[in-house]
């Protein structure tokens, strides 16, 4: 029931309705309010309902709206018989007869706009049969019937027509297009066939050229009926092997079954399924019954309030009562006889429940199995229509494995993952507790500039580090964007030249080859000239056919017009009162806003001014303090103390800095002198390595001058 109520509620939120309601003011709806709504909603769907229901008596409102849902073929739940009692609760406007309307015409609202629109042309007159013997009366009713079966022909044409996606404007466009190519390919082919004539055995050259194209085509055919064949003798080998192998599962089968065997199986199998058949499914059903029945009941009671639930409480607790003093008799009266009898009953019952639970699992696995068995099915049609390869057992194994070594390193990244992000947590913490600090600092450190009289200064000497910073950043950038830039160049230079010295043998060969290609085209152009005369004239054709379409569908939109100026004469009204409320609304949600904002921004600035007077009393208590560790607590003095370090530190610097200017030139010098004399000490270790070589060569040249002497 909720759902129904929340169903219909955004159905009327939205377009065209648009009446924003919620579950609680739409259930709180009065009958007349409710039954103007369903007027609405039926007004949408035909708008002659268009009206107020209280200008109307209520006898003529029913038989309007009983008119109309009758042409909708709406069926009322419960007694279809019972039409007196459906009557007087849409009179009533009560909330079980009119909720199951609303959301019946809500989920059908297209559907039930066209059919109304087609009722009005489509309902057959009655005539009397004596009416019809009358010349006239009988070619008039003949003739109405005609005109019905026409105007059915016609719509389904003009529902072709919306739904085929063509207009003709756009067919029009494009035979505007398909005539300017048109009268540019004409003109190519008659400067084409002037370059043709020139040429001698043109004629000879295009029966060469269809020839080569009907061979190409010829080609790529056997190669594809080749490329099916392969998938085709593929899927019957595999088809084979599964043959084979259901072949020997079979036979394993029957070697190992004897007609005893079979027998006992086929028996314990009808055991099961007439137990199945004639004691298991029969209580499953009645139970089902039993639930539908109860649910049906629930479902058609009233719903119920506070009164009616704490009776039905007392009830249940008067029952369980009398049903623990039942409980109490039997046991005072029981006899020796029926606690013999409760044993068996008891080893019975547990019986039966095992029977019972092995049944279900016995269904449970029969449906597994059938389950498994489509699948197998589903998976091997689609392998035999793929043509791909079935997975075996080895290869089943070896996926399984990789299957788990993959999901414990799986475990094993999201286990570091998660302890990265508690990290992270943590890391996010304290940058969130460090930048509170800093903020109260910051707020600190303005306070005290604005007493002293040099507000901004900090801000002033961050900037200029932060400016400093981003210079040099930009002269580095600067630096290594050059570099890039020229070694860029040089490598573009290098490939320019390496490409033009391989492509110059190319351009040659294309040059040759260029003229040949040209005739071609030429041969192939005269054809696609032929083609696309014929293509236009069959567009011309089917653009003769759209306009005596057009012609047709013209008539009917007018209809259409008239129609949809009604309505939108009808809705403008209606939009208007809309618009205003809807504009009281929103200067009242404005004005509420607006409030609240006000409120909660006195609220925040009054924490804010608290907190503030807070600190400077713990600020003022600290600095009037006697004791110099308090006073050493104090903000002020400790930056006071940072700031005289930082001062002491900068002058520091400064002065390291200026003896780094002054000693620049003559370290600059000393750099050279060493370099020099280094490049000095080099030259001279290679001369004295070249003059140790010579002398060793002199040495070989003498000691084999020697030996030949010897020799």
């Amino acid at each position: 029931m909720s759902e129904q109520l929340r169903f219909i509620v955004e159905q009327l939120n939205r377009e065209p309705f648009k009446k924003s309601f919620n579950l609680i003011t739409f259930d709180s709806l009065d009958p007349m309010q409710l039954l103007q709504i369903l007027n609405d909603v039926l007004a949408e769907i035909d708008p002659k309902h268009a009206m107020d229901i209280r200008e109307e008596l209520p006898e003529q409102t029913i038989r309007r709206m009983c008119a109309l849902l009758g042409m909708l073929k709406y069926k009322p739940p419960g007694n279809p018989s019972d039409v007196s009692s459906f009557r007087q609760g849409l009179v009533s406007g009560s909330t079980p007869v009119v909720h199951p309307i609303l959301h019946w015409l809500l989920q059908r609202l297209p559907e039930l706009k066209k059919r109304a629109y087609l009722a009005r042309f489509l309902v057959k007159l009655e005539v009397p049969a004596e009416f019809l013997q009358d010349d006239v009366i009988n070619d008039t009713s003949h003739q109405y019937e005609e005109l019905v079966e026409s105007f059915k022909t016609y719509h389904k044409e003009c529902e072709l027509l919306r739904t085929s996606g063509f207009s003709t404007a756009e067919i029009r466009r494009d035979i505007g297009a398909m005539e300017e190519e048109k009268d540019q390919l004409i003109k190519r082919v008659d400067r084409l066939k002037k370059r043709v004539d020139s040429v001698s055995n043109h004629q000879r050259m295009l029966d060469q050229a269809r020839q080569l194209r009907v061979e190409k085509e010829r080609e790529e055919s056997l190669t594809h009926q080749k490329q099916e064949q392969k998938n085709q003798l593929f899927q019957a080998e595999q088809r084979l092997q599964r043959a084979k192998q259901q072949l020997k599962d079979l036979r394993q089968a029957a070697a190992d079954a004897n007609p005893e065997s079979l027998m006992k199986r086929l028996e314990e199998e009808i055991k099961i399924n007439s137990y199945m058949v004639s004691e298991k499914l029969p209580k499953e059903l009645e139970v089902m019954r039993r639930s539908v029945q109860y649910l049906q009941k629930i479902s058609s009671e009233p719903a119920m309030g506070q009164a009616d639930l704490q009776e039905l409480e007392d009830k249940i607790k008067e029952a369980d009562s009398q049903i623990n003093q039942l409980i109490e008799k039997r046991m005072m009266r029981s006899d020796p006889m029926d606690d013999k009898l409760t044993l068996y009953r008891q080893q019975a019952s547990i019986i039966m429940r095992r029977k019972e639970s092995k049944a279900e699992e016995l269904q449970e696995a029969r449906e597994e199995l059938a389950s498994a068995e489509r699948d197998l099915r589903g998976r091997s049609q689609a392998q035999d229509s793929e043509g791909g390869e079935i997975i075996r057992t080895d290869e089943l194994k070896r996926l399984v494995g990789k299957l788990r070594g993959k999901s414990v390193m799986h475990k094993k990244k999201r286990q570091e993952v998660s302890e990265l992000r508690a990290e992270y947590g943590v890391l996010q913490r304290t940058e969130e507790i460090l930048k509170q600090r800093h903020e109260t600092v910051q707020h600190k450190l303005q306070t005290m500039e604005a007493e002293k009289g040099i507000s901004g200064y900090s801000d002033t000497q961050e900037e200029l580090e932060r400016v400093s910073a981003i210079k040099s950043e930009l002269d580095e950038k600067k630096g290594r964007t050059l570099d890039d830039m020229s070694e860029m160049v040089k490598k573009l230079n290098s490939m320019i030249v390496d490409k033009k010295s391989a492509l110059a043998p190319i351009i040659t060969e294309l040059r040759s080859l260029r003229q040949c290609c040209q005739v071609l085209m030429c041969c192939e152009r005269n054809i696609l000239g032929f083609l696309l005369l014929s293509i236009t004239r069959a567009l011309l054709l089917l653009a003769f056919q759209t306009r005596e379409t057009a012609v047709k569908t013209k008539e009917s939109s007018q209809e259409y017009e008239e129609k949809k100026a009604q309505y939108e004469s009808c809705t403008a009204g209606l939009e208007s009162n809309r618009s205003k409320l809807d504009q009281e609304v929103k200067a009242l949600r404005d004005d509420t806003s607006q409030e609240e904002n006000r409120y909660h921004y006195i609220n925040s600035m009054s924490e804010v001014i608290e907190k503030q007077i807070q600190r400077a009393a713990e600020e003022m208590k600290a600095y009037v303090s006697s004791d110099p560790q308090e006073k050493k607590k104090a903000i002020r003095e400790v930056y006071m103390k940072n700031i005289s370090e930082q001062e002491l530190l900068g002058k520091k610097l400064r002065e390291k800095q200026k003896l780094v200017r002054e000693s620049h030139s003559a370290n600059m010098e000393q750099m050279k002198l060493w370099s020099d004399l280094h490049t000095l000490m080099e030259a001279k270790r290679q001369s004295f390595i070249q003059s140790q070589s010579q002398t060793s060569i002199g040495r070989v040249i003498q000691e084999g001058g020697e030996d030949r002497l010897v020799l």
